[in-house]
């Protein structure tokens, strides 16, 4: 697929069929991300699937927005493995994570699974519940699955609406 038809085509979805990722698809997500580029190479982030009934419980209790996914990816990142910008010390590792997350978005629509960027959850209880976080900065919160038939598992009505290039472009 060519890569515009494939960003066009990928949205939030708002509720999954009960089928289980399988775990060739699962391994294909975490490489997109490995493969994805980081400033200097250094791959500030950590990705974690959640899968098992008591991981999914503790999901469940950090946030609403699950959709009746049955498999979570969390993504942290470290600000001491990132590189650092000198002139401004501007830290990197969160813009490492958002681009190994956003390269995961699009490997799950291109294996015809579906996803949404979940930001809102309570990202220190998560940390709680799983000691194997702390430390991190916890970014994003994917459920993953196959999109259910109904309408709630389709693009919403302003998933083609997008600002003009006007608004977004300058040549300089």
């Amino acid at each position: 697929m060519e890569f515009l038809d494939l960003a066009k085509k990928r949205y939030s979805c708002r509720k999954f069929s009960s089928r289980k990722v399988e775990k060739e698809l699962l391994d294909k997500i975490v490489k997109a991300a490995i493969v994805a580029p980081t400033a200097v190479n250094t791959q500030p982030f950590k990705i974690w699937a959640m899968e098992s009934e008591s991981s999914k419980e503790k999901i469940h209790q950090v946030t609403s927005y699950t959709f009746g996914a049955q498999t979570f990816l969390v993504i942290g990142y470290k600000n001491e493995n990132a590189w650092v910008r000198k002139f401004d010390n501007r830290n990197f590792a969160e813009v490492d994570a958002s681009i190994a997350a956003t390269h995961m978005m699009m490997e799950i629509a291109d294996l015809g699974l579906a996803t949404t960027w979940v930001g809102y959850f309570d990202a220190p209880k998560l940390q709680q519940l799983c000691p194997q976080m702390a430390g991190y900065e916890l970014i994003a919160l994917f459920p993953i699955g196959y999109a259910d038939q109904g309408k709630e598992g389709q693009p919403s009505p302003k998933h083609d609406i997008r600002k003009n290039e006007e608004e977004l472009f300058e040549v300089l």
